[in-house]
């Protein structure tokens, strides 16, 4: 007689005329079941495995970064005004990256200056170099002027603009007008660019929202000709903004991003300019991504077969904790992959971001179960579609958080739907199709 015991003890059941007997019955069977199916697939031990056995070639990722580093030189924006000038929002309508993002992206260079690359500290297509704190009483307009002094004068520098936010409803320009001049003076070979914001400030009473670009009401075009003629002869080229929230009412968000685009391109050599103008075209990022989606489905492929397996032990909603579990350690391991390292709740958290509407079919996916063999293997082969849909839309979501980008969940939904039709065909159990 072998003394091991089974993973599932098989107890007489009660009589059906004891509710809850069976109630008690079913929930020790639950327990008994997810205690045994942890004892046989050890997760934590396994992810370390497969973390050893599957990782990125970081010479591969060096290789690619520095022939697009390379091709594609960094263009820096030097953004000089006041805080709630928008030189933020102007951020955010270069590169469409989210205000929580932008906000986190930033990095302190100085006392005075902060920087933020994008998409990434690694590949700086573009590094926004932003002065903070001008006309506060702890930055000083000598010590500002200083810093920024000090960021032009490093060598091998890349393609340099200056650019000057001013709100239109701000005539207290003399600290402005003082480094501007200053800098200007030194390094007469760097651009300027004029960016007027927050127009709809002078709007008059009746407007509600913004006019035909660029804007002919009498009060933004006397506020317009004052400050550019307070600023002259300072500025290269000079442009009309008002970039807003969603919750401000305004439409376009990004008023003049169009000429704000154009601007910039002319005051660049060739190479940067085309970099603006078709501003992040995704080449770059699909290069990378193609890297780091190879290795990840790599984890997910073993995982999909893991849960498969998980799946078709037949006793419905069983193995559902399990199976929840092995996906949410999935999700963690493919976060590290993309460098974010999440705790098993925020793995979860992911998961239930990312997962929409799949739920319910899960739970069909277990009640299937009580089909006699053919339902287990309907069960498996969702569950090992289920997992690898579920891994690609991770790596959709962490490519985004890497690439600086608000993960889009519409986008995150249509892959995960897409590639739960392909694995469906692919991990069909041969039986289903007759």
């Amino acid at each position: 007689m072998d003394d091991d015991k089974p993973l599932v003890p098989s107890p007489t059941p009660p009589s059906p005329d004891s509710g809850a007997a069976w109630l008690n019955h079913l929930a020790n069977l639950w327990n008994t079941t997810q205690s045994g199916l942890h004892r046989l697939l050890p997760l934590d031990k396994l992810a370390q495995g497969l973390v050893r056995g599957f990782t990125v070639n970081e010479d591969q990722i060096a290789e690619i970064l520095a022939q697009v580093r390379a091709e594609l030189p960094t263009t820096e924006i030097i953004l000089i005004g006041k805080p709630q000038a928008g030189k933020s929002s102007i951020i955010r309508g270069l590169t469409g990256v989210s205000a929580a993002i932008v906000g986190q992206g930033f990095r302190p260079h100085t006392q005075n200056i902060q920087r933020y690359a994008y998409p990434s500290p690694d590949l700086p297509l573009f590094l926004f170099t932003d002065t903070v704190g001008l006309g506060e009483a702890n930055h000083t307009t000598e010590a500002l002027l200083a810093d920024l002094e000090a960021t032009l004068q490093t060598g091998g520098e890349p393609a340099r603009v200056l650019v000057l936010t001013l709100k239109i409803t701000d005539f207290a320009t003399d600290s402005l007008h003082y480094i501007l001049s200053t800098l200007r003076q030194k390094y007469p070979q760097i651009p300027c660019l004029l960016a007027v914001t927050c127009l709809h400030e002078v709007y008059p009473s009746r407007a509600t929202e913004h006019p035909a670009y660029p804007p002919d009401f009498p009060e933004v075009q006397r506020a317009w000709t004052a400050i550019q003629s307070s600023f002259a002869p300072l500025w290269d080229q000079a442009v009309l903004l008002d970039f807003t929230l969603e919750e401000d009412g305004y439409e376009p968000t990004f008023y003049g991003l169009a000429a704000l685009r154009e601007t910039l391109a002319s005051l660049l050599p060739e190479a940067e300019a085309r970099t603006i103008h078709h501003l992040l075209d995704g080449e770059t990022g699909k290069r990378l991504g193609s890297v780091y989606r190879d290795v990840a489905r790599r984890y997910i492929l073993t995982f999909a077969l893991m849960a498969g397996t998980l799946a078709a032990i037949p006793l419905p909603f069983a193995t559902m904790p399990v199976l929840t579990a092995l996906q949410v350690s999935l999700v963690g391991l493919l976060g590290q992959l993309y460098g974010q390292v999440l705790s098993p709740s925020q793995a979860g958290g992911v998961v239930s971001a990312i997962a929409g509407g799949f739920l319910a079919q899960a739970v069909g996916r277990e009640l299937i179960k009580f089909v006699p063999g053919f339902g287990t293997a309907i069960a498996a082969s969702w569950a090992m579609a289920y997992t690898w849909s579920l891994g690609e839309g991770a790596c959709v979501y962490f490519g985004d958080l890497m690439g600086g980008k608000k993960p889009d969940p519409q986008k995150i939904q249509n892959v995960m739907k897409e590639a739960f039709q392909t694995a469906q065909e692919r991990f069909r159990d041969p039986q289903s199709k007759s």
